[in-house]
């Protein structure tokens, strides 16, 4: 016989150990690699996702403090993510079209941006300053999380927040397809990623189906994530389209940037019309099998 009720995934060990991941991941080595920082801020990502999921259940303060901490660890390791990424992009664009470079070989922001500039063995005294700023904002919020009390979390109150975050992503979804800019597949993005990690919770719901989503969606904003780099990486070569002082080999290789985005975005709208298709509630999409939390 079934049970007639579940209980969901407990919240606090799993926000602990987020900030407790994070801060092995500074601590690891004089400077993140790439992987490290990508980790990290994943991590920090999935910690705000938390935070606005029990946000009504806790105080303001507590709220604010834990929020603005992971966000702004984030931020401070957004460029240094942001330029590894930049570099592995226009190298892997360099190997499959080498034909292309060849003519963009003094083009000072493409040289520029394959040059390799941070060593993990001598930090430069900012990044060591913001890597032990890092450590001690993690180390004051794993503190504070350690005290904080999560155990009367009302899993009603939990599901109707979920379904917020559903109900939010559906319209950035029809706000991309509509009007399909950068920025805005960028937000879409973000707000599937927060709809992604607070559903890791509900998985006890109706674990199979909420894990075949969960994968689906992984995949989805994974495309996006490529879309948005190559977004950047035009943006940081400050291309614009004119007709005078044009250069061909970079007008070549911004078409190609511009067809892997199309794939990109080819594999993702089948997906995301599935999962946040306009008036789909939510419980059918998650399907649901026990209605007492």
């Amino acid at each position: 016989m079934e049970p007639d009720y579940v209980r969901l995934r407990e919240i606090k060990p799993v926000l602990a150990g987020y900030i407790r991941e994070a801060l092995t991941l500074v601590r690891m080595a004089p400077v993140p690699d790439e992987k490290a920082i990508h980790d990290i801020r994943v991590l920090m990502k999935k910690s705000r996702a938390v935070m606005r999921l029990i946000g009504n259940q806790i105080d303001e303060e507590s709220f604010n403090r834990n929020y603005d901490t992971f966000r702004d660890v984030g931020r401070l390791m957004c460029s240094w993510r942001d330029t590894s990424v930049h570099r592995k992009t226009l190298k892997q664009l360099k190997k499959s079209y080498p034909e292309i470079f060849d003519f963009l070989g003094a083009n000072e922001k493409v040289k520029k941006l394959l040059e390799k500039t941070v060593s993990a063995a001598a930090p430069v005294p900012e990044l060591k300053n913001d890597l032990e700023k890092i450590a001690m904002m993690l180390t004051k919020a794993g503190f504070r999380i350690r005290f904080e009390s999560l155990k009367s979390l009302d899993p009603r109150t939990l599901l109707q927040e979920l379904d917020k975050t559903y109900n939010i992503v559906i319209e950035k979804y029809l706000i991309c397809r509509n009007d399909a800019k950068p920025l805005k597949i960028h937000e879409f993005r973000k707000r599937a990623k927060d709809f992604l990690y607070q559903l890791y919770f509900f998985r006890p719901l109706n674990q199979s189906v909420i894990k075949s989503i969960e994968k689906k969606l992984d995949i989805m904003t994974q495309n996006l994530g490529k879309y948005h780099d190559l977004a950047q990486l035009i943006k940081i070569l400050g291309y614009k389209y004119s007709k005078p002082d044009r250069i061909p080999a970079l007008d070549e290789l911004i078409i190609v940037i511009r067809e892997e985005q199309d794939r990109y975005l080819l594999k993702t709208w089948p997906v995301a019309h599935k999962i946040f298709c306009p008036g789909q509630p939510l419980v059918n999409l998650l399907g649901f099998k026990v209605l007492i939390i």
